[in-house]
C-alpha cells in the first residue's frame, strides 16, 4: 500500500470527518512502521544466529524451515515491548511524507 492509498482510504458507504481520516491514517502509518521495525529486527536476529538448528539432536529440515517464523514472531514481540525506537522514527518520516502529498 502506498502513502497516497493510505491517505485516501475510506470506508465504503460512510462519510468520515477529517479527524477520523487522520486517526485512521496515523494508525495505518504506525502499523507499517512497526512491521518494518519487526522485519529489521528479524534480520538482526537471523544474523545473530537465533533459530539456527542445533548441531546435535536438532530438528532437521523442519527446524530450518520454521526458524524464520520464530524469529519473526520474536521480533514482533520485541516491537510490542518498545523495540529499539526505529518504528517511531519511521512513523515520523512516513507522516511527514504523507503530509507533503
Amino acid at each position: 500500500m502506498t502513502l497516497s492509498q493510505i491517505s485516501n482510504a475510506t470506508v465504503p458507504g460512510s462519510t468520515l470527518s477529517q479527524a477520523d481520516k487522520d486517526t485512521r491514517q496515523d494508525n495505518a502509518l504506525r502499523a507499517a512502521a512497526r512491521e518494518l521495525e519487526a522485519s529489521f529486527l528479524a534480520e538482526m536476529l537471523k544474523s545473530a544466529g537465533l533459530g539456527k538448528p542445533r548441531q546435535s539432536f536438532g530438528g532437521g529440515e523442519g527446524e530450518d524451515q520454521f526458524g524464520s517464523f520464530l524469529r519473526t514472531e520474536q521480533a514482533r514481540e520485541m516491537v510490542k515491548a518498545g523495540g529499539i525506537g526505529l518504528a517511531e522514527s519511521l512513523y515520523e518520516a512516513l507522516k511527514e511524507k504523507s503530509n507533503e502529498i
